[in-house]
């Protein structure tokens, strides 16, 4: 996925941030740096972050335990209350300790349903394929790749090579059932 910055979006009024859209997984397990998790689909928050739309995917793990119950954003409050709020709440201001205003988001911050977080997946999608054929412009991020075989593709010895030079961690090894999240709801306590 890739927010377009060259395309406004009708509902935010405002570009894309030129990332790949985030999700947050909500999920009782803890992942880890450069995890792949599948994931379902349960609503979308729209941060606007120094006028750029920045979407918030918020799905759970298809292996949780409370994945077959959760479907939708209501779902969400239903099973963990007060999570969109504190999540929304979050994102408004990680960034003032830098020296940055608060974020704001559009509809009133308001988290959309599945059916609307499934649409902006479907847009980004199309927006990243249109970046990685070269349709859309892609002269401010890096489109090298070692499968797509088209213009930006680079040997696997060249991707090789660019992997090496990252930082890699071997997954944690630690007692899987005190490696979690605990949902804690403010009502209950």
């Amino acid at each position: 996925t890739w927010e377009d910055p060259s395309q406004t979006n009708s509902d935010t009024k405002c570009v894309g941030d030129n990332d790949p859209i985030d999700v947050c997984e909500i999920g009782e397990a803890v992942g880890y740096i450069g995890q792949i998790k599948q994931v379902k689909i349960l609503g979308v928050m729209a941060l606007i972050d120094e006028g750029e739309t920045d979407w918030k995917v918020l799905a759970i793990d298809v292996n949780d335990p409370l994945a077959s119950k959760m479907n939708d954003i209501e779902d969400i409050e239903r099973y963990m209350p007060g999570l969109i709020h504190a999540t929304n709440e979050w994102f408004r201001i990680y960034k003032i300790p830098d020296g940055k205003p608060e974020n704001q988001f559009a509809f009133g911050g308001e988290a959309k349903n599945r059916a609307y977080a499934t649409e902006v997946v479907k847009e980004t999608a199309e927006a990243w394929a249109g970046l990685i054929s070269g349709k859309s412009d892609s002269s401010k991020i890096a489109t090298a790749n070692a499968l797509l075989g088209n213009a930006s593709s680079i040997s696997e010895a060249a991707a090789e090579e660019v992997a090496a030079g990252g930082v890699k961690r071997a997954a944690p090894v630690t007692d899987q059932s005190l490696h979690k999240w605990f949902f804690i709801s403010g009502s209950k306590i």
